[in-house]
């Protein structure tokens, strides 16, 4: 039976990565998603299930473990924030062409640089655009509540088993460490079954696995690049998620993710009391992005403010759906400051509205 506790954000996803019997989490201590690791090493889980639970050196480490039990066909995962999400890059770029499986947990701090422990959104591009090297996509998932921080983690570990690849969960310090009711899904068994493509010693009956990102021919290496190419739009057609708010008679759009969706919720009450119509499309995953409901709603509405706790990295991303038909302007905060519904309203009177 499905169980019901009161957790913190960062808890909720270690809880729920044992109970998606995922085989190992290689991960590195750092504020503000360290419960992560410490849940996971209090409950023991290799007494449950026999996950396997291991403070890394580094970072850099993590990642690398991470690469070579992915490569072994389990199912593995891995959390950490901002400063360390930035020296797992070039790992991510190998796995991601290596076409292995796994999670990625970032619980976004304020920067740039080590900056603040305080809740941020300005991962953002980092995530989405391919952080390291060379042409690929993670699917990136963006939880806005402590519900969807442990059903998410499900989420992750099915798309990238069924489509080979990383998938994150990006999220930010505010989620991780409030604390709410959330409904945790039964214990799945982990798999003993082994993925056909896994390195795991050869059998008589089929040719060596071989797993690697490198190609040093350039011919060969674009074929990789258009099969990962394709496997990409085959992901956007099937795995672009989103939730609307209020936004069947809307006259404005607000278009914010994690943090700020919810705040932005508060903000349509506060409109709706001044006769304001205003909705809001929030993002679920922010790779594949909802360009096409973007566009959509475009046709509906008079102006969009896309807010985000970050200096406007998203906001491409919606001005790219729109292609320059309606108003398209950025409110947020930064270096780990919320913004407050009045904040977020005065900005739409303001910059949407009266701008």
């Amino acid at each position: 039976m499905s169980e019901l506790r009161l957790m913190k954000g960062n808890e909720a996803i270690a809880e729920a990565a044992i109970r998606a019997g995922a085989d190992a989490y290689f991960g590195y201590p750092i504020t503000p998603q360290s419960e992560v690791l410490e849940y996971l090493m209090a409950e023991k889980p290799n007494e449950r299930t026999g996950m396997v639970v291991l403070q890394a050196e580094s970072e850099v480490a993590a990642i690398n473990m991470i690469y070579g039990a992915a490569g072994c066909g389990k199912k593995v995962i891995t959390s950490s924030s901002s400063p360390g999400i930035s020296l797992m890059q070039e790992g991510i770029s190998y796995i991601a062409s290596s076409e292995l499986p796994c999670v990625l947990v970032n619980v976004v701090r304020g920067g740039p640089g080590l900056g603040t422990i305080q809740p941020s959104q300005a991962d953002y591009f980092q995530s989405t655009k391919g952080g390291g090297h060379g042409d690929y996509h993670l699917i990136v998932l963006a939880p806005n509540s402590v519900q969807e921080m442990s059903d998410f983690v499900k989420n992750a570990f099915d798309y990238a088993f069924k489509y080979r690849t990383p998938v994150m969960i990006q999220t930010d310090g505010a989620i991780g460490q409030m604390m709410e009711k959330v409904e945790l899904f039964n214990q799945e068994k982990r798999s003993k079954e082994i993925p056909s493509w896994a390195t795991v010693g050869k059998p008589k009956e089929r040719e060596r696995n071989i797993i690697t990102s490198l190609d040093l021919q350039a011919e060969v290496m674009e074929k990789r690049n258009h099969k990962l190419q394709a496997k990409y739009k085959k992901i956007e057609e099937n795995v672009t998620l989103f939730e609307e708010v209020a936004c069947d008679d809307a006259e404005y759009l607000m278009v914010a993710y994690g943090t700020s969706s919810r705040i932005c919720q508060k903000t349509i009450q506060l409109a709706l009391k001044k006769g304001i119509k205003v909705g809001l499309l929030r993002p679920i995953t922010l790779w594949p992005f909802p360009k096409k409901q973007i566009a959509k709603l475009a046709e509906q509405v008079k102006g969009i403010l896309s807010v985000e706790m970050s200096t406007g990295q998203m906001i491409e991303d919606v001005k790219l759906a729109v292609e320059g038909k309606i108003k398209v302007e950025h409110f947020g905060r930064m270096g780990g400051m919320i913004p407050s519904p009045d904040e977020i309203l005065t900005a739409l009177e303001n910059q949407i509205i009266g701008g």
